[in-house]
């Protein structure tokens, strides 16, 4: 308990020096020698980052300690690590671009995957026995390290986007965008709704058949939009569902995604009113004196750097561990199936760019495809597709 309670301390410190580094970058753009390495607020910003880091690692070491294994195994374990290998990854491409904007729009991302995490059980458990493996931590770990500088792509494709496109008329590119930017305060909104009904004591129980055909219990943490299978209310005067879901979808996880997703609407709306303008429009003066070309590039060698590692964790090494856990090496499991996506889009992304010329503002909308996929992966497939990576 002592351990994990350091662990999580050491968690806490580095998501404020995160914060706080977030500000120094925002400072140092508003230099006009913050594109060099001369800007005292990007040093500062970058010496944050790198103390935070080093504390996140820390967090990471003790809870292994803690819980004798890799802590990988669940999914606030594995978004942590997620957002401790981006930061690693903007720390390497930072110390070769030394780019401040790059912090301005990375750290924020990292703080909202930590803040995202926060919101599932934090506690240490015993390993299920289909976890009990050393291909665990190299599976896992190998696969998030490509999907953390993968991302670090998406934050250059976006700054880029923001800078190139034209904000002062409507089209296809500033809905897409302004999409984006929306999906980013869905997952703000998802924090806050969790906190809200959790400090509320909300809470509603139902019964409802699994895809076993076992009838089983299940507590929703939010008010009910969509119940389980042949699901009925056990809780008095909660919200009944509108409509029930099929065994195959985890109901309840989806509910929480549904709950995200409308308060993102409500925040982004709000931003709207607030702003007076399109959020792609307000964060425009902000990318004002970035390098587009040198943005292009950032995201392009993330690619080249992300995209093998994460082949080599995501598919050679799970399939690996696939044939020693479950005798087969492919199985079409839906977790199996998005990171073959995954693959696929990143070879086109290579191949396009590389054969085809695709540069600039292509490439950027590419990135943030990829991206996309990446967070479907880890967002939907993981809470609320059921499969044999569910424990996820």
């Amino acid at each position: 308990m002592v351990l994990a309670g350091l662990s999580s301390n050491l968690l806490y410190t580095a998501f404020v020096l995160y914060l706080f580094a977030t500000f120094f970058f925002g400072g140092a753009i508003r230099d006009k020698r913050s594109q060099s390495n001369v800007s005292g607020w990007a040093k500062l910003g970058f010496i944050l980052t790198i103390v935070g880091f080093i504390t996140h690692t820390g967090y990471f070491i003790i809870r292994w300690i803690a819980g004798g294994h890799a802590p990988v195994s669940n999914l606030f374990e594995f978004i942590v690590f997620f957002s401790m290998m981006l930061v690693g990854a903007f720390i390497l491409l930072y110390s070769i671009y030394r780019i401040s904007i790059l912090g301005l729009f990375a750290m924020p991302i990292a703080i909202l995957i930590i803040a995202y995490a926060s919101m599932f059980p934090r506690e240490i458990s015993p390993l299920i026995p289909a976890l009990q493996s050393d291909w665990l931590q190299i599976h896992v770990t190998t696969a998030a390290l490509g999907e953390a500088i993968l991302s670090i792509s998406f934050v250059a494709g976006l700054i880029y986007l923001i800078k190139a496109i034209d904000q002062t008329k409507a089209g296809k590119k500033t809905f897409w965008l302004e999409f984006i930017l929306y999906s980013l305060i869905s997952v703000i909104a998802f924090v806050l709704v969790i906190t809200s009904f959790n400090v509320l004591g909300y809470e509603a129980k139902f019964s409802y058949v699994d895809q076993s055909g076992i009838q089983t219990e299940e507590t929703y943490r939010l008010p009910a939009l969509i119940g389980p299978n042949q699901g009925q209310l056990l809780t008095e005067e909660q919200m009944e569902p509108i409509v029930d879901m099929p065994a195959a979808i985890n109901a309840r996880k989806l509910n929480t995604l549904l709950w995200s997703l409308s308060t993102g609407i409500l925040l982004y709306g709000l931003s709207r009113l607030i702003f007076r303008k399109r959020l792609g429009a307000a964060l425009k003066p902000v990318v004002h004196n970035v390098n587009l070309d040198l943005v292009d590039e950032i995201s392009y060698r993330s690619v080249l750097i992300g995209f093998p590692v994460f082949t080599l964790g995501a598919l050679v090494f799970a399939m690996i561990w696939a044939q020693v856990a479950w005798t087969r090496f492919w199985g079409w499991d839906p977790k199996e199936v998005w990171a073959l996506i995954t693959f696929l889009f990143y070879a086109a992304f290579l191949h396009l760019r590389l054969s085809k010329g695709w540069h600039g503002e292509k490439s950027a909308w590419l990135a943030v495809i990829g991206f996309a996929i990446i967070m479907f992966n880890l967002v939907v497939v993981n809470l609320v597709i059921a499969g044999l990576h569910s424990y996820a």
